[in-house]
C-alpha cells in the first residue's frame, strides 16, 4: 500500500470544506513527513478596465436638463474643438496641473501674458515629480483651460497661445 492510499479521505474533505468556507484558493498542511495541499480553481472572470473619460470631450455636448412640459429649453452650447488649433498646448502626461511655482506665489501666466517658446507656463505633477510645461510657441496667452491643482489627462488642452 503506497502513501497516497493511506491519506485520510475525511481529512481531505474537511480541508476542502474549509477552503470553500473561507473562500481560499489553496491550503497546504505539513506535519512531519505528511504533507497535503488542496487547491480549487475559480471560474476565470473577465475583468475589463476602461480608461477614464477625458475631462474635455470636444465631440460631445453636455447633456441639458429636461425642461418641464410646455416650456422651451435653451440650446445647448457647442463644445469647441481645440485639438486642431495649433496654438493649443496639451498636457504631455497624466497628473495635477499647477498654475504657480508654489502655493501663495503668483501664477506663471495669465490671460494676456506674452510668452516665449520654451517659457514655463505651468507645472504638471506626476508621480511626485514636478514637470515644468513650456510654451510650444511664442505668443499671447488667450485662454487658460485648467484651474490650479486640477487633475489633467494626457492630451488634455491646457492653454491657448495665439
Amino acid at each position: 500500500m503506497n502513501k497516497a492510499s493511506q491519506v485520510d479521505q475525511d481529512l481531505i474533505r474537511t480541508i476542502a470544506e474549509l477552503l470553500n468556507k473561507e473562500n481560499l484558493a489553496e491550503i497546504e498542511i505539513e506535519q512531519d513527513d505528511f504533507r497535503v495541499r488542496v487547491t480549487r480553481s475559480f471560474a476565470k472572470e473577465m475583468v475589463t478596465y476602461a480608461a477614464p473619460a477625458p475631462a474635455y470631450m470636444p465631440s460631445a455636448a453636455p447633456a441639458a436638463p429636461l425642461a418641464p412640459a410646455g416650456s422651451v429649453a435653451p440650446a445647448a452650447p457647442v463644445a469647441e474643438d481645440l485639438s486642431s488649433n495649433p496654438g493649443t498646448l496639451t498636457s504631455p502626461m497624466v497628473g495635477t496641473a499647477y498654475r504657480a511655482p508654489e502655493p501663495g506665489k503668483p501664477p506663471f501666466v495669465e490671460v494676456g501674458s506674452k510668452v516665449s517658446e520654451g517659457q514655463t507656463v505651468l507645472i504638471v505633477e506626476a508621480m511626485k515629480t514636478m514637470n515644468q510645461i513650456p510654451a510650444h510657441r511664442s505668443g499671447t496667452i488667450t485662454r487658460i483651460l485648467v484651474e490650479d491643482a486640477q487633475p489633467v489627462e494626457y492630451g488634455e488642452p491646457l492653454v491657448v497661445i495665439e
